[in-house]
């Protein structure tokens, strides 16, 4: 299983240069994938330009939103700008789409919450065809430059038997976003039957998302940010706050946890705006 990190775009009071530096820190460090997290109705950094700028000072890293919210992006925009990202990281962009569900951030993207599933699916289509070099929405010509694969990879997250056959058309994966191994484990068994009777064949990937922090100094920040990002869930946000792992031995412990469910890479999302949380995590699960 590999080992990867989020981007702390989505935590409270970043600097806009950390963000740069944290990526350079990570691919150094030799985790898997930059990751980053979506909201509109939120003052984090857009997913899309924080990996731009992730893309223009790191080589080899892998790049991947976990999760956009796809039906509330212009999906001709969105085709031409993931496509940039593609070309300026030569290839390194995966994309985690799904359809999330807060009202507020479709009403401030000016998009309808209702029928994104079926929007989400329009939209899918359109996406392959403009990545694929064709012109989409009456253009005489396609909207991006091409991508570096002739389409850009793609893990879908949400219910897993919605999420499966998305997957299978698409040749997709599945990616778990926050729930604890358990429940992660069950989801994953959940996909897998609904891929195979949706007629996937092989082993389709699966990606998970921890939170964490590290060092006792870190945990009132932790809990703070966790808090605030999930309060709209009530008291479910405080399972999320306080079940995050917050030592070596908890974070090795999660990620062995994730790895017996059958996780092929898990992205441990920062929940602490510091950049000794990229060498700690690195320190504790070897990745040099």
């Amino acid at each position: 299983m590999r080992i990867g990190i989020g981007l702390p775009n989505p935590v409270l009071d970043v600097p806009g240069r950390l963000l740069v530096d944290w990526a350079r820190r990570a691919e150094d460090r030799g985790l898997s994938s930059l990751a980053t997290i979506d909201r509109f109705a939120y003052p984090s950094y857009d997913s899309l330009t924080a990996l731009t700028a992730a893309a223009a000072v790191t080589e080899r890293i892998g790049l991947l939103t976990n999760i956009l919210l796809e039906p509330a992006y212009n999906p001709a925009l969105l085709a031409k700008v993931t496509a940039s990202i593609d070309q300026i990281s030569e290839g390194r962009l995966t994309l985690g789409l799904g359809v999330g569900g807060r009202p507020d951030d479709y009403q401030l993207a000016g998009r309808p919450f209702a029928g994104r599933g079926a929007r989400f699916d329009a939209d899918l289509e359109l996406l392959h065809q403009a990545w694929a070099g064709q012109p989409v929405g009456g253009s005489r010509f396609p909207v991006g430059p091409p991508t570096a694969r002739g389409r850009i990879p793609l893990v879908i997250g949400g219910q897993p038997e919605l999420a499966a056959p998305r997957a299978v058309r698409w040749g997709a994966g599945f990616t778990i976003g926050g729930a604890p191994p358990e429940m992660a484990a069950g989801a994953i068994q959940q996909f897998k039957t609904a891929w195979e009777e949706a007629g996937g064949g092989g082993q389709p990937r699966i990606l998970a998302l921890s939170y964490f922090s590290l060092g006792e100094e870190h945990t009132e920040e932790s809990l703070h940010n966790l808090r605030t990002y999930y309060g709209f869930l009530g008291d479910w946000a405080e399972r999320v706050a306080t079940g995050a792992p917050r030592t070596p031995e908890a974070v090795r412990a999660q990620a062995a946890a994730f790895r017996e469910a059958g996780v092929d890479e898990l992205i441990f999302d920062p929940t602490v705006a510091d950049l000794d949380q990229v060498d700690r995590l690195a320190d504790t699960v070897h990745q040099d």
